[in-house]
């Protein structure tokens, strides 16, 4: 009794996981085509705000890539992940550096963490999962971050990411965020303001776009010399160079014949 009792629900277990697997790779690929709605962060955020007293609202308006300006795009990848055009969704030397750093915070009074998520992974977790930071999420992060980096270009990560991203207390979306606290569309958006907006993105519940600190502005000038080293703009062609360039097979250097005396 007891063994066709697991039996049973070992075949539940399994056609779960397989449902989980076929409808997850289904919606990444309607995502790849169409613009995502609302994201679990956002509702949760809705309902904190119900708990703390406040109207739900949820302010966002997708937009295509095309009605961004291309500065914000060059802005979030100087500011968040510069290497995001070259790794496969892990930027695993960050990823080392990181662990090496929060080793040494061990032990001290107010250690301080640090992250090493790429632009992939916080789009990944953004459109698919809930802030979290459970082994669990974690998990399904690397797995939606996998899925996203083979099915959509690395335009479409930046296009849904710059979508849905928190820029502030109910605001999502490059377009919202414009509109909030420039009054201009995303398109029209300053170089500056640009840079600004990128800075926020690593705690947007601390740092206000409406009320920038003094250290918003040193790293709002921060970024704007990394987009010129850039050259000013985010040029997807060099992925293919890139990587080309990071899996080229240099030749073995020739070996010196000795001369015959």
């Amino acid at each position: 009794m007891m063994k066709n009792r697991f039996k049973k629900y070992l075949t539940y277990f399994w056609k779960a996981i397989l449902a989980f697997f076929i409808g997850s790779v289904l919606l990444v690929v309607v995502y790849r085509f169409i613009p995502v709605p609302y994201t679990i962060l956002m509702f949760q955020r809705g309902f904190e705000r119900v708990a703390d007293g406040k109207s739900f609202q949820i302010k966002k308006d997708w937009v295509s890539k095309e009605n961004i300006n291309p500065k914000l795009e060059l802005a979030v990848f100087c500011a968040e992940d510069q290497n995001f055009l070259v790794h496969e969704g892990f930027d695993m030397k960050a990823i080392e550096k990181a662990m090496e750093y929060n080793e040494k915070q061990e032990g001290k009074k107010k250690p301080k963490t640090r992250g090493a998520s790429t632009i992939s992974q916080q789009c990944a977790k953004n459109v698919f999962l809930w802030p979290n930071r459970g082994w669990i999420r974690k998990g399904l992060e690397v797995y939606f971050t996998f899925l996203i980096e083979k099915i959509w270009s690395k335009e479409r990560i930046m296009e849904v990411y710059l979508n849905v991203i928190e820029f502030g207390d109910g605001v999502y979306g490059a377009e919202a965020a414009a509109q909030t606290y420039f009054k201009k569309d995303a398109k029209n958006l300053t170089t500056t303001q640009c840079a600004l907006m990128s800075i926020v993105l690593p705690n947007p519940r601390k740092f206000d776009l409406a009320n920038p600190t003094g250290y918003m502005r040193k790293r709002q000038g921060w970024v704007l010399k990394q987009m010129g080293y850039q050259g000013g703009e985010l040029d997807y062609d060099k992925e293919i160079l890139l990587k080309e360039k990071a899996t080229e097979v240099k030749p073995e250097p020739k070996k010196n014949k000795k001369s015959k005396k």
